[in-house]
């Protein structure tokens, strides 16, 4: 295969995007990944449909029972290198991959098969559901990207939630009431949280938008995640009243009530914020 691909990859180069043989009339890119394991380059060539500013691509492997190695770098470590020709010359950029869900992926993989029935027959020969990736070029001038912003935010709360752990640790080994530093938990979020909106805001210039409902327009397929996470948001905010609860006006409480309440806290931010950055992470830096 390694030699098959080596062929076609050298015909594309040669000829500025254009191959003959099996795959010709059949829009191909060449997709470089981050091997998951050696942490080498791998570039295969991948058939593609463009659909507005993305480019798809299709995990088929000819319907074999299992997804080509490239999907498995790319879930890995989604920032990809694009090789796209039009016949006449070669463009090379960097993009952000992000694997489709649900009803988009269905009607993607859809479209591909109207216009390369091919792929209706590696779907028939795999009881797997076959990816389809999107692929969103990046912009190079962007000085940091806003999933990297987000990670940052979290690492920020993170600190601030062992800080606050290990006070209560401290009353719980005194005896003593609980004095929370600096601020209040909740002051603390809604700091970071309108810190996280200004970075949207400044990267987008539209202070109309707020990230969640750029992520829908965008990336479609991440609705059911959006959905899951507002919903942890409604649950977190009931915590985190728990919590004020347990502190009271004073901003003082007692030591167990307060472990018990924080700890429990501690651990719904860490899962949520977990699942933000698997999911959403590299779809943000592909804004």
């Amino acid at each position: 295969m390694s030699e098959w691909n080596d062929k076609i990859i050298e015909e594309f180069r040669a000829n500025a995007g254009r191959v003959g043989g099996p795959f010709e009339g059949t829009p191909l890119i060449l997709l470089t990944t981050t091997g998951a394991r050696t942490g080498a380059a791998r570039t295969n060539p991948v058939a593609c449909l463009r659909d507005g500013d993305r480019i798809l691509v299709f995990a088929s492997y000819a319907g074999a029972p299992r997804h080509p190695d490239w999907y498995h770098n790319l879930l890995a470590d989604p920032t990809v290198t694009v090789e796209a020709g039009d016949g006449t010359a070669i463009e090379t950029f960097t993009a952000t991959a992000v694997p489709l869900t649900g009803e988009e992926r269905d009607r993607m993989y859809a479209r591909q098969a109207e216009l390369v029935p091919g792929f209706a027959d590696y779907q028939a020969r795999t009881s797997r559901v076959i990816p389809v990736v999107a692929l969103y070029r990046r912009d190079r001038e962007r000085a940091r990207a806003i999933g990297d912003e987000l990670v940052r935010i979290h690492d920020g709360l993170r600190a601030e939630m062992a800080a606050l752990l290990a006070a209560v640790e401290d009353g719980l080994a005194t005896g003593a009431p609980v004095n929370l530093p600096g601020r209040d938990l909740e002051g603390a979020l809604r700091e970071r949280c309108l810190s996280f909106c200004t970075a949207f805001h400044e990267h987008h210039a539209n202070e109309n938008e707020r990230g969640f409902p750029l992520l829908e327009r965008a990336f479609p397929g991440l609705a059911p995640t959006l959905d899951r996470l507002r919903e942890e948001h409604v649950r977190l905010a009931r915590l985190r009243e728990d919590l004020r609860a347990a502190v009271g006006e004073a901003g003082s409480g007692d030591p167990a009530a307060l472990n018990a309440r924080l700890t429990h806290l501690s651990a719904e931010l860490e899962a949520h914020f977990a699942r933000e950055e698997e999911q959403l992470v590299a779809a943000l830096n592909a804004l």
